[in-house]
């Protein structure tokens, strides 16, 4: 098996070298594991592409290579540059540094790399590692990830859905906040929502007297509807939230036909 691996979080985060630690398992001895990553951190940038202006690659050591540009970039470097010879039977992103859960997903640049993937027909699986006061000052607050991530990952390619839609699936993996021994188990999950907390911006003045914006987000631990991914993680459990880059709001078209059509 050949697998592409990247992230947002940078060549150089912690939680990339769980993640192709994970890929090596998944690959076995013979298969092969790609990383292309974002030579500076990207958190926070979603699907964008660099459409504009070009983006510099360097490869870093034996099929490790670094891309300035977004996570989606690195995904379409690995494609059509880096693996040009023959594409991977799997695309991962992570394991990004704090949750992508509830509305985070959207803002998310480890998810955009997963939606990527599936725009170009691979299986994508995005993996995160929820951070919190019971994983916070661990030895290795991504340990959750690090012990069950193989598992889950073989566990989606054996008995997951893989279909050939258009916009195909693919799939959104919360570890829990909590140490690798306390979690529960896995739960299938639809995407949560935090209520009252959102992004916003912090202003502060430079030496300069020049004023900024910081964008900051809100409470992660807010409580979601039971059954989401968010309300998952907190109780214990690794969510597996499947996804499809559809936008489409499909519960509307009935009654928009109705009254518009």
């Amino acid at each position: 098996m050949r697998i592409l691996v990247t992230n947002d979080d940078g060549i150089n985060a912690p939680g990339l070298i769980v993640l192709e630690a994970i890929a090596r398992e998944i690959a076995g001895a013979n298969g092969e594991v790609w990383v292309v990553a974002p030579a500076f951190e990207q958190s926070g940038v979603g699907h964008c592409i660099s459409y504009t202006h070009p983006m510099m690659i360097a490869e870093l050591s034996d099929k490790r290579f670094a891309a300035e540009g977004s996570p989606a970039d690195c995904v379409l470097a690995g494609l059509y540059d880096v693996m040009s010879d023959g594409a991977p039977d799997l695309v991962l992103s992570g394991v990004n540094r704090g949750n992508n859960a509830a509305e985070n997903t959207l803002y998310s640049g480890t998810i955009g790399a997963a939606i990527e993937a599936a725009l170009q027909g691979l299986p994508a699986i995005a993996l995160s590692q929820f951070f919190g006061p019971d994983n916070a000052s661990l030895d290795d607050p991504f340990e959750a990830a690090v012990q069950h991530g193989t598992a889950t990952v073989r566990a989606l390619l054996d008995h997951g859905i893989w279909d050939g839609e258009d916009y195909r699936l693919f799939y959104n993996v919360n570890f829990p906040p909590v140490p690798a021994a306390a979690v529960k188990g896995r739960a299938i999950t639809t995407q949560g929502y935090r209520k009252d907390t959102f992004f916003s911006v912090e202003p502060h003045h430079a030496p300069s007297g020049r004023k900024f914006l910081w964008v900051k987000g809100g409470p992660q631990h807010i409580p979601t509807a039971q059954g989401t991914d968010s309300a998952a993680c907190l109780d214990g459990y690794i969510a597996i939230t499947p996804m499809r880059a559809d936008l489409t709001a499909h519960d509307t078209i009935t009654t928009l036909q109705e009254r518009l059509g």
